[in-house]
């Protein structure tokens, strides 16, 4: 029994120590490879390096002016065992950019790779001031300091390789009105409109706000706002909702209120006072206009500028110290079938008909009041708002190339003349980045946009 026992035993071991050396075996087949590389050590196109950037996965191919993308066929070097999907040399259509992915053992890297033409304008300076270039709308925005004497001035401009422009570089031009200057190189050739302008100067813009000064400001987004007004508009006045009310302002010789409320969703009190509306409906049935931003864009309700109950319908946002960071998106705006209205002259777009406002990876607190039409309100779609509202929609959310989603950008009336308010109203719109601590986040990039997109608003009602 003993033997028996002992020899048991024995079997039982060689049984683990099998199971033991089967598994690691197994382990050794199947177990995951992840010391290779997935980084893309080069791209070209026709022999032009690409410029890859491992850190964000994306990788920039800039051709020479004219070079159609259609049918493009990258050289594509990869680590030893590795694959590429699309393959090396395969042709792609780079209108868009295409996503690639490199697989080697078992980890994978998507990049996304984007080929586009060089820019035919790389810069056009007037007395060293760099004008806002658009390649997508072919146009060219400056503004001079206040006094520039229009009507003889020389832009000094340098194109890409290859392309000549006319009028040339350092002719004397008269910019009293837009100038057309083309640009060849080739067969091919284009035509940008150059608008060269100068500051509205005297009190002509209205900065209100809550506080009884504007050093008596105290959200970061309204002094950033305010700040900039006063920057850029020599003429620029604060106007407080007490003024108002108490008639210590003359509303007469003001060409536009901007009033942008970003602390709270609900609009405080003493700007619904009839005694503050009624001033301001009398300056606005005068010929005066506002700029709406942000919160503030609920004040077409109590202002009459849209019927009763027509307001912004989806209002919403963070306050310190919540919030938050899309680490993956940018947020931006459609205003396709709009893409020559004035409001939008000089926006960086990435595609025509549409701009980013906030970079991805910036703290955003969202704040939010437009209207929400396929579901809410009895719109439909912005034909219905429209008939509603008698404003014209401009602009919706990005992905939203009807302008069917949202209403984020407006004008009212909605005919051709005799505009008197703009309202913006997206949650892109953001003028300061806070965070939970109070410290700005990463710096937004598309600001500038924002800035354009304001004065564009501010220039615009002026003129109408």
């Amino acid at each position: 029994m003993k033997t028996i026992f002992k020899n048991f035993h024995l079997i039982i071991l060689l049984m683990i120590s099998a199971a033991f050396v089967w598994s690691c075996d197994s382990q050794m087949e199947d177990g995951l490879v992840t010391d290779v590389s997935v980084n893309v050590a080069s791209l070209k196109v026709n022999g032009v390096a690409g410029v890859i950037d491992n850190q964000n996965d994306k990788i920039t191919v800039t051709l020479p002016y004219g070079t159609a993308v259609t049918a493009i066929s990258p050289v594509i070097d990869i680590p030893q065992g590795a694959s590429i999907s699309p393959a090396s040399g395969m042709v792609q259509d780079f209108t868009q950019p295409v996503k690639y992915r490199v697989k080697n053992g078992n980890i994978y890297k998507d990049y996304t790779v984007s080929v586009q033409a060089q820019a035919p304008i790389i810069s056009f300076k007037i007395n060293g001031l760099s004008a806002t270039i658009n390649s997508s709308n072919k146009t060219i925005l400056l503004v001079m300091p206040e006094g520039t004497d229009l009507t003889s001035l020389q832009p000094i401009i340098e194109t890409a390789t290859g392309v000549s422009i006319s009028p040339a570089s350092g002719t004397t031009i008269n910019f009293t009105s837009p100038v057309s200057f083309t640009v060849s190189n080739g067969n091919l050739t284009e035509v940008y409109t150059a608008k060269v302008t100068t500051p509205v100067s005297g009190p002509s813009i209205a900065f209100i706000g809550m506080a009884a000064t504007r050093t008596g400001l105290t959200n970061p987004d309204e002094i950033a706002a305010a700040d900039w007004l006063f920057g850029k508009f020599s003429g620029a006045v604060y106007v407080s909702m007490a003024d108002i009310a108490s008639g210590a302002v003359n509303l007469t010789g003001i060409s536009v209120l901007w009033w942008h409320f970003d602390s709270a969703t609900a609009l405080p009190g003493d700007a619904l006072n009839a005694n503050v509306t009624s001033k301001i409906k009398t300056y606005l049935n005068a010929g005066g206009n506002i700029l709406l931003t942000s919160f503030a864009s609920q004040y077409v309700d109590a202002l009459g500028i849209v019927p009763a109950g027509k307001g912004p319908n989806n209002v919403f946002g963070d306050f310190p110290p919540n919030g938050f960071v899309d680490a993956n998106n940018d947020w931006g705006i459609s205003f396709k079938g709009h893409e020559t209205h004035p409001v939008f002259d000089g926006l960086q777009t990435y595609e025509s008909g549409k701009a980013n406002l906030l970079q991805k990876g910036t703290f955003r607190l969202n704040h939010t009041a437009w209207w929400f039409l396929p579901d809410w309100g009895g719109y439909g779609n912005g034909a219905g708002w429209r008939t509603q509202t008698g404003g014209n929609n401009l602009a919706s959310e990005a992905w939203d190339n009807n302008l069917d989603g949202r209403v984020a950008i407006a004008e009212y009336p909605g005919g051709t003349a005799n505009k008197k308010c703009i309202t913006i109203s997206m949650g892109a719109y953001d003028w300061y980045n806070e965070t939970s601590n109070g410290t700005p986040s990463q710096a937004n990039s598309y600001l500038d946009n924002i800035k354009k997109l304001t004065e564009n608003s501010l220039n615009y009602l002026v003129t109408n």
